[in-house]
C-alpha cells in the first residue's frame, strides 16, 4: 500500500551502491505526517534533497567513463553526485502540501545518467500496540 514519504525516507538508485536518505526542504508551512515534515515531488534537488548513493556504476556516467579509460577498460565505479533535473514521478495529485503534489513511496526520480532512484522505505515509523 502506498505511504505518504517523509523526511528520513530511505532511497536506491539502480546504479548506487548504497541506500540514502530523502531530506525535505522547507519550502513553507510545515506539513508533518506522523510528526515528520512531508515531502512533494519538487524534492529531488541532487545534494540537497537527494544525497549521494555512494559509488556509481552507471555506464552513460562521464566521470565512470573517465576512470574506466584511465584503467585501460577495467570498468571503475566512482563517486555518486546525483544529477536528478525533474520532479518525482507520478506524485500524488490528489493530496496537496504547499500547493505541490504529494510524494509517496510508489514514485522514481530520474538521474540524468540512467538511473532510477526509488523508495525503500517511506520513513515513516509505525507503533505496534
Amino acid at each position: 500500500m502506498p505511504q505518504q514519504v517523509v523526511m528520513g525516507g530511505m532511497m536506491m538508485c539502480t546504479f548506487g551502491a548504497a541506500p540514502a536518505p530523502l531530506a525535505v526542504a522547507p519550502t513553507g508551512p510545515p506539513v508533518l505526517a506522523n510528526s515528520m515534515p512531508a515531502a512533494t515531488i519538487m524534492d529531488f534537488a541532487p545534494i540537497v534533497n537527494i544525497p549521494t548513493f555512494g559509488l556509481c556504476s552507471a555506464p552513460t556516467n562521464p566521470v565512470v567513463i573517465a576512470a574506466t579509460a584511465a584503467k585501460l577498460g577495467v570498468f571503475t565505479p566512482m563517486p555518486c553526485v546525483p544529477a536528478t533535473v525533474a520532479p518525482w514521478v507520478p506524485g500524488v495529485p490528489l493530496v496537496m502540501i504547499n500547493k505541490m503534489p504529494a510524494l509517496n513511496n510508489t514514485c522514481q526520480c530520474l538521474c540524468t545518467w540512467a538511473g532510477v532512484i526509488t523508495f525503500t522505505e517511506a520513513g515513516q515509523m509505525t507503533v505496534m500496540d
